[in-house]
């Protein structure tokens, strides 16, 4: 994580968002969750100093409800310390799901109504209620050890982003992993559905 996250600052990259741990995750063995949550307090604390040397503004996006106390505390300090820094925006899904947060849109755009506030919904307003509201739809999503599916990740957001996927496991990829997938998005056309036009 640490070697991704400086390679997208070293290249410019504005944001980046780590698919950390689903809703469905939930479902594992206590034992092994207990241990990710350990594990992510854990880092945190010791990655925050660095964080800060690199200008990094962390965020994070799910039902943080569902986070053990200590995680979350940790957490919340965590993306207070860095919110004034001013380069790569690193953003963690956690106990995150796209359906979870399409429904947490449509819940927040009914309390609207109900407190009396005209709404006219297009795509523009409902992107508003969503936990990425001021992050911009993804251009590249990174799928790593071959898998073949979404797995429920930012399922409004990704309607026309390019998708890029690699038999390296996750725990294995490193920067030139990362190059790789950006080298091979930079050689496709994106058209966002529309026709291209052929020039004679």
């Amino acid at each position: 994580m640490r070697e991704v996250t400086e390679a997208c600052g070293e290249l410019g990259i504005k944001y980046l968002t780590l698919y950390a741990f689903s809703t469905e995750n939930w479902g594992r063995p206590k034992k092994e969750i207990d241990g990710l949550m350990e594990l992510l307090v854990a880092t945190l604390k010791k990655e925050i100093q660095r964080l800060h040397e690199n200008e990094v503004r962390l965020l994070t996006i799910g039902d943080m409800n569902q986070l053990p106390e200590r995680c979350r505390i940790n957490l919340m300090e965590a993306i207070e310390e860095t919110k004034n820094n001013s380069g790569l925006t690193l953003q963690l899904a956690l106990s995150y799901s796209g359906r979870w947060e399409i429904i947490e849109a449509v819940k927040g755009i009914i309390r609207d109504v109900k407190k009396g506030q005209q709404i006219e919904m297009d795509e523009h307003t409902f992107s508003k209620y969503l936990s990425t509201t001021n992050i911009p739809d993804p251009e590249l999503l990174i799928r790593t050890s071959g898998e073949l599916r979404i797995s429920n990740f930012l399922l409004w957001q990704i309607a026309y982003t390019e998708i890029y996927i690699t038999q390296t496991l996750w725990p294995d990829f490193r920067k030139e992993d990362l190059y790789d997938a950006i080298i091979a998005y930079q050689h496709r056309e994106r058209r966002f559905g529309k026709v291209m036009e052929v020039k004679s």
